[in-house]
């Protein structure tokens, strides 16, 4: 018999979609009709958010825009010095200018209008050229922005012919104009800026905002969402603080975070420059962040962010035994913990699967299932660690009984020769996607593998913990799944390449 489970949700995305729209609406207003909003974060598959507050819609953002889609139009930008060194997400293994292909094309999938491409800090870089020249071809709108002269000190410089003036106007024809990027870094504030200046100088009194989903500004400093907003941007080193200007200006304490409190002294007088007024008075001014205003259960969100916090540590700590992260981004997280008054046992399942791992002598991966239930999976005959897992986890959710093999070896083992007697492969194991297909093909025949694939759906959300640092496709496929998964910084064997 399926169980059922109902997750405690902590946010409402019916009050933050409102909320966020109407503040967007409010500000382009504010401007005369003609705003444009530095769009920050994952436009798509917002998993951190998602994690730290439960309730959360990953693609909520994509639904913002969607209710605005009459109103807004999308520039995107991307810097010629990320295009010429191939610079990659690490999140999705996809490289920025094919990111930024992949957003376009979902984007117009459902409706918005992408306008135009901007690659900003253009100095003839050829990848960047051809890349272009790529895009031209297509029939795609696309302009070169090159370093802003006299940034960031010499205003009078910047706000001038000489500095946003040099770069081409980009043409706009909607109110709201979403300037967004595949990652930081790629220029969304100086085309903001530059295009304002080149508004100015046409008689239209355009404005800029930030759009903003961390730090909440309006929760506090210590909240344990604001924190494992620093934990996941530790490698950036970006802390955050109390806003200053917002205290000195209206007596009252909010948050934001160091890069932006260092800049905005610079941001304000350009602003004031150009449009010949005082627009912002603080850093969170700039902002449009409802996120707090959604939060429906504190205690709820509260726990989910500690769990973040800790899942964080584990990925600092194997990012470093890869040689991906800093000594220094490991203390990092582990001060974080420390300040949340936390450790890695916070997590239920990373004690009860070192317990399991010990008892056996296996490598073992533990869920906790939506009801609390503890399910693992150990590295063991033909199954890696975590197909085992799965397998066992939907078994359970399913109500089958323990002996009952949902997937045949009659199955399994072909696959096994396959890959070990053709493909000349010398690990035996299969892998989790291997698990799934099987699983997929067995569901033809076997009524017991189409119960448990409907059980996929409620692995979103678990906690899994593994005593071995995972394979990249394996780990991959566990967050496809929803599943919340921390590994400790152990490789399983001593092979440079395997690991």
């Amino acid at each position: 018999m399926k169980r059922q489970f109902q997750q405690k949700l902590g946010f409402d995305n019916e009050i933050y979609l409102n909320n966020q729209s109407e503040k967007i609406l409010e500000r382009i207003n504010m401007f005369s009709g003609k705003l444009y909003l530095e769009f920050g974060g994952k436009i798509f598959d917002d998993l951190h958010a998602a994690r730290v507050l439960p309730g959360f819609d990953p693609n909520i953002k994509t639904k913002l825009l969607v209710k605005l889609k009459n109103t807004a139009e999308i520039i995107f930008c991307i810097s010629a010095n990320d295009i010429e060194k191939n610079k990659i997400r690490a999140d999705l293994g996809l490289s920025y200018d094919n990111e930024m292909l992949r957003l376009i094309d979902n984007l117009r999938s459902l409706g918005l209008y992408v306008s135009s491409i901007v690659i900003t800090l253009y100095k003839g870089q050829p990848s960047a050229t051809k890349f272009a020249q790529k895009l031209e071809q297509r029939g795609e709108r696309v302009y070169f922005h090159r370093y802003t002269k006299g940034y960031p000190d010499q205003v009078d410089i910047i706000v001038s012919d000489e500095g946003y003036g040099a770069n081409p106007y980009i043409e706009t024809t909607r109110p709201l104009v979403i300037v967004t990027a595949p990652g930081p870094s790629s220029g969304k504030l100086a085309t903001c800026l530059s295009q304002m200046y080149h508004e100015f100088k046409r008689g239209v009194k355009a404005g800029y905002a930030k759009f903003e989903t961390f730090p909440v500004w309006n929760l506090p400093l210590k909240h344990p969402v604001n924190i494992a907003y620093e934990a996941a941007t530790a490698d950036l080193k970006d802390i955050n603080q109390i806003d200053p200007y917002h205290f000195n200006a209206y007596g009252k304490l909010t948050v934001n975070y160091n890069r932006d409190i260092e800049v905005f002294p610079v941001l304000k007088n350009i602003l004031k420059k150009i449009s010949s007024s005082e627009i912002y008075k603080s850093p969170t001014d700039m902002g449009v962040n409802c996120v707090a205003d959604a939060i429906i259960d504190n205690d709820v969100v509260e726990n989910a962010a500690k769990r973040e916090v800790v899942r964080r540590y584990f990925k600092a700590e194997c990012d470093y035994r890869r040689g991906m992260a800093s000594y220094e981004t490991v203390e990092r997280t582990k001060s974080l913990m420390a300040e949340l008054e936390i450790s890695t046992n916070f997590l239920p399942v990373v004690d009860i699967s070192k317990q399991i791992s010990q008892e056996s002598g296996f490598p073992c991966v533990v869920i906790e299932l939506p009801d609390g239930e503890m399910v693992y999976g150990k590295n063991k005959k033909i199954i890696s660690a975590s197909g085992a897992m799965i397998l066992n986890a939907l078994r359970t959710l399913a109500g089958m009984d323990d002996d009952f093999y949902i997937i045949s070896d009659n199955i399994l083992m072909p696959i096994v020769n396959l890959r070990t007697e053709y493909l000349h492969s010398k690990n035996s194991l299969l892998s989790l996607d291997d698990v799934l297909l099987a699983l997929a093909v067995s569901s033809h025949q076997n009524k017991k593998a189409r119960q448990a694939i409907k059980m996929l759906p409620l692995l979103k959300g678990c906690e899994a913990h593994s005593t071995y640092i995972l394979p990249a496709a394996e780990e991959q496929a566990l967050k496809k799944l929803g599943i919340n998964i921390s590994c400790e910084p152990v490789f399983i064997g001593s092979n440079l390449y395997d690991n």
